[in-house]
């Protein structure tokens, strides 16, 4: 439950939860102060909001985040690393005006980690997705990703099962069709040709994900980071990595 009251003290918002206690006979907690939050847009009905997908910072410059990519264990590792710059950005926000102006400057971070992607500097190991097989190979209907990594490695000999974890990068070819492109880490050689516009575009959808609240899509991040202004200004790099 988030309240909203201005100029509200944290004491105010104690006795309202003892209160809450008091007459609901169940306990409750005060979790803290927001400088700022944002609810994201649910993904069946773009337009409204939910409560479940958010992040924010408090007080105390504390983040909490939840159902964005930076928490999901599949996302790889150069887009977790972006995002955690972003809200590093964000937390020095104090209200919600600071955090508007702060998006160009996120933007630009968007740009730096666009480029390591393009440049075709970024590790094997910050490009991996994880995936977990859910069911036996035979029993895949529509062959995504982790099933076709899985049988890359069945046609090395290999065994894999469901429930079997799967390291996997996208790789390029012609078509840019998603079947055959799914490769486990395992058979990664040494001049391995990574997808870097498909990165690229997973990069600026999970962008997308935090700022479609202020109108920003994939298709207008795009337009942006390809425009002048966006120049990034973001010291990013392989050090980030580390």
């Amino acid at each position: 439950m988030w309240l909203k009251k201005t100029d509200a003290t944290p004491a105010e918002y104690e006795d309202l939860y003892r209160e809450i206690e008091v007459h609901l006979h169940f306990p409750i907690s005060f979790e803290g102060l927001y400088n700022w939050i944002v609810f994201l847009n649910s993904h069946t009905k773009p337009r409204i909001p939910v409560l479940n997908r958010y992040y924010g910072a408090f007080q105390n410059g504390k983040l909490k985040l939840r159902g964005i990519d930076l928490r999901r264990h599949d996302t790889p590792g150069i887009v977790r690393h972006c995002q955690t710059d972003m809200m590093a950005l964000f937390a020095h926000a104090k209200n919600a005006s600071e955090f508007m102006q702060l998006i160009p400057e996120a933007l630009g971070i968007v740009k730096s980690y666009a480029n390591l992607i393009r440049d075709g500097v970024v590790p094997i190991d910050e490009l991996t997705i994880e995936k977990r097989l859910s069911k036996n190979i035979n029993e895949y209907r529509n062959m995504v990703p982790q099933a076709i990594a899985a049988e890359h490695l069945m046609r090395e000999g290999r065994e894999v099962h469901a429930g079997q974890g799967l390291n996997y990068i996208i790789t390029c070819n012609k078509s840019r069709i998603t079947q055959n492109r799914a490769l486990p880490v395992e058979l990664v050689g040494e001049n391995y040709p990574v997808d870097s516009a498909w990165y690229t575009d997973l990069l600026l959808a999970s962008t997308a994900n935090m700022l479609l609240p202020f109108g920003y899509t994939v298709k207008s991040i795009k337009q942006y980071l390809e425009s002048p202004r966006a120049n990034p200004d973001a010291d990013v790099g392989l050090t980030s990595f580390n």
